[in-house]
């Protein structure tokens, strides 16, 4: 109840779509979901190698090395439903799917390339840390 003896208006959750930024950090944020698409454990693999060319499932497969075919799937439909990839099916026998980025996909797979590069030049670092943990951490 109001301070006038109305009934107070149902309150209800704000959206993070309703807010004015999107924030990673709240639970109930779209924009959580769609970072876990970009990084989940193949998404960031997917685009980057679509951004040497567009590849056609197959070639995607082997250019990913490890990923089998049902987790390629599914990381390319939410990529594509996130608007980063672009799927272009042939009509031609047997099928041909196309696979490319779009703008936006181009933009964000340059970025993961900045951290990828910056991986593999520091993976000796990284290594070599892993190494003091590991052997700081054995069990007695």
């Amino acid at each position: 109840m109001t301070a006038d003896g109305t009934a107070a208006p149902p309150t209800r959750k704000i959206t993070c779509t309703e807010a004015l930024a999107f924030n990673v950090y709240s639970r109930d944020c779209p924009s959580r979901e769609t970072l876990f698409d970009i990084t989940g454990r193949w998404g960031s693999l997917a685009l980057t190698a679509l951004l040497e060319n567009t590849l056609r499932f197959n070639e995607l497969r082997r250019r990913v090395e490890g990923v089998s075919e049902k987790m390629l799937s599914q990381t390319l439909q939410a990529l594509e439903r996130d608007g980063m990839v672009h799927r272009t099916a042939q009509p031609t026998n047997p099928p041909r799917v196309d696979y490319s980025l779009t703008p936006l996909g181009e933009e964000v797979a340059e970025r993961l390339m900045g951290v990828i590069e910056l991986v593999q030049d520091r993976q000796a670092d990284i290594d070599a840390a892993r190494e003091r943990y590991d052997t700081g951490h054995r069990p007695a």
